[in-house]
This record gives C-alpha cells, sequence and structure tokens, in this order.
C-alpha cells in the first residue's frame, strides 16, 4: 500500500526535473541503454525511472551517495543494477566489458555535485572509449556562470559530440538554466533551444510513448 501511495503522488509521470527521458526515447525508442552518473532516487527526479519500466531500457547508474540505497531497495520498482560507489574510481572500460553493454550507449546521464565534479567525470568517461548517442550534462548555469557550460561544449566538439538542445531549464522555472544536452554529429538532429523543444514535445511535462 505505501508503495501504491507513493507511486500514485507521482502519477503525473514526471519523474526527469525537464524531460530528459523523453528527449532520450525521442532518439532512441524501446530497448535502448543508459550509463547514468548520479543515480540519487530511484524515482523522483530520475532520468531513467521511465526508459527502465516503461522502455524496457538496460543500464547501469552510479551513486556515490549511500542515503538513498534504503529508498532504491524498499520500493524494488528497479531492476537494472546501481552500483554504490565513487565515480572517479571506476574503470568504465572494463565496467561496461564486464557488464556485457556496448561502447556505445544510447544516452549518458551526467550529474554530480559540484558541476566541476560533473565535467571531470564526463571527461573520464569519454576519455576511456565509450561514446553516446545522447549526453545529458549538468552545468548549473544559473548558479554559478557558464564556465561549466562552455568548457563542455568545446570539450565535446573534440569528440564529435555537438550541442541540440540549450538553456534547459527546471521544471517551470525558466530563470534555472542549469544543463545542455549533446548528440554524437552522426544523428541528424538540428540544434535548437529547450523552450522550442519543450513547447512541442514536452508541453504537458508528461512523459509519453
Amino acid at each position: 500500500m505505501r508503495l501504491f501511495n507513493y507511486l500514485k503522488k507521482n502519477r503525473n509521470d514526471n519523474f526527469s526535473q525537464s524531460g530528459q527521458d523523453q528527449f532520450a526515447y525521442n532518439l532512441s525508442g524501446f530497448d535502448g541503454n543508459y550509463l547514468e552518473i548520479g543515480a540519487h532516487d530511484p524515482i523522483i527526479n530520475s532520468n531513467t525511472y521511465n526508459l527502465e519500466v516503461k522502455c524496457r531500457w538496460k543500464g547501469l547508474s552510479i551513486e556515490n551517495d549511500k542515503s538513498f540505497k534504503e529508498s532504491w531497495n524498499k520500493l524494488n520498482v528497479r531492476k537494472n543494477e546501481v552500483i554504490w560507489d565513487d565515480a572517479f574510481k571506476i574503470n568504465y572500460s572494463k565496467l561496461v566489458k564486464d557488464k556485457n553493454f556496448p561502447d556505445r550507449f544510447d544516452y549518458l546521464s551526467c550529474d554530480i555535485e559540484p558541476a566541476e565534479n560533473t565535467f571531470n567525470i564526463l571527461k573520464k568517461i569519454i576519455n576511456s572509449g565509450l561514446s553516446f548517442n545522447y549526453i545529458s550534462f549538468e552545468h548549473d548555469k544559473y548558479n554559478i556562470g557558464n564556465k561549466y557550460e562552455g568548457l563542455s561544449i568545446d570539450f565535446l566538439n573534440e569528440f564529435n559530440y555537438k550541442v541540440a538542445i540549450t538553456d534547459v531549464y527546471s521544471r517551470r522555472k525558466k530563470y534555472k538554466i542549469y544543463e545542455t544536452w549533446f548528440v554524437n554529429s552522426d544523428i541528424n538532429f538540428l540544434k535548437t533551444d529547450y523552450e522550442t523543444w519543450k513547447n512541442k514535445f514536452y508541453k504537458d511535462e508528461r512523459f509519453d510513448i
């Protein structure tokens, strides 16, 4: 009953903050795969809940804050593996090989605090040889300025990624621009701003298959 009430309270399916899951699904459809750096809660603000539970995606999540572990174990609605460890201590090329994932994932969700750490783990993962169709990168521009937004763009351009969605803000807080979304350069997608994308694909802030 407790689990039912928890899910009922979140019945609008608004599990990601800004539709990161919707963008991933629109690009890759069903049966994709993800690497999630910063898993946090299994449902609330999760970029991967809908992908796993509704779209049959497989994935690996990394989370160093073990205070979230109880929620993952108690709710038991997520089956994909969470690795409870420091993201910087992981050998990603070995991890992916050991877990039988391909070198190219559909989605990388990159969000650990602060933004400097998020940028450094992004570099570590890309330099490990992994590649992705789509990367959501949290730079917290609203709070600390555009330093890590600029660094991420310059870095990913060197590895054949392009900006897909600019000025991503959290829910309806248009002042809270905190992410940029990237796609691999071999994907046919024209750069647009988040407001335009949201009005077309995520207007009701509800994940839609």
